[in-house]
C-alpha cells in the first residue's frame, strides 16, 4: 500500500506575504480600473486571490536543520554509517 504524501503547512511568512499581496493588489486593481460593476469587482477579487496564492507558494521555505546536541563528532559519524549485515556461513 503506498504511503500518502504529507503536504507541509505554510509558514507565517508565507501567509503574511500572501495576505498582503491579496489586499494591496485588490486595492490597486480597483483604484486603477475604476470599476463599479459586480462582475468587475468579482473578477478583480479572483485575480487578487490567485496572485496571493502564487506569491505565498513562491516564498522560499527554510530547510530544517538537524542539530546534534551533546554528542561528540565520533559518535555522530558512527551513527550515520550504515550497519553491516553479519557474514553468512556457507
Amino acid at each position: 500500500m503506498p504511503r500518502p504524501t504529507v503536504t507541509p503547512l505554510p509558514t507565517a511568512v508565507q501567509l503574511a506575504c500572501g495576505a498582503c499581496t491579496v489586499v494591496f493588489s485588490t486595492l490597486a486593481m480597483l483604484l486603477l480600473s475604476r470599476t463599479s460593476s459586480a462582475v468587475g469587482i468579482a473578477l478583480i477579487a479572483v485575480a487578487a486571490l490567485a496572485l496571493g496564492l502564487l506569491v505565498a507558494l513562491r516564498v522560499p521555505v527554510p530547510k530544517s536543520r538537524l542539530v546534534a546536541v551533546n554528542r561528540p563528532a565520533v559518535q555522530r559519524a558512527e551513527a550515520t554509517e550504515p550497519a553491516q549485515a553479519p557474514a553468512r556461513a556457507a
